[in-house]
């Protein structure tokens, strides 16, 4: 390891905005079980899926379908 490190050129990490919110919600087993086994699939944690898959949501402004019974 260096004794010093030259930051004069480096760049600001451009994912530093992205912070994450630790958050509780409650959720189906099934819909639990469906993500972790896409998850190993894919090769991602289960949570991180979550999040892409509710990003991708949000992005193409998806409305949910609801259906009352």
């Amino acid at each position: 390891m260096r004794d010093e490190y030259d930051f004069s050129n480096a760049k600001k990490n451009p994912y530093a905005k992205l912070i994450k919110k630790q958050v509780t919600i409650n959720l189906d087993e099934n819909i639990i079980s469906f993500f972790k086994d896409q998850s190993e699939n894919v090769g991602i944690p289960y949570q991180t899926l979550i999040n892409l898959y509710l990003r991708d949501c949000m992005l193409n402004k998806r409305q949910p379908e609801i259906t009352w019974k």
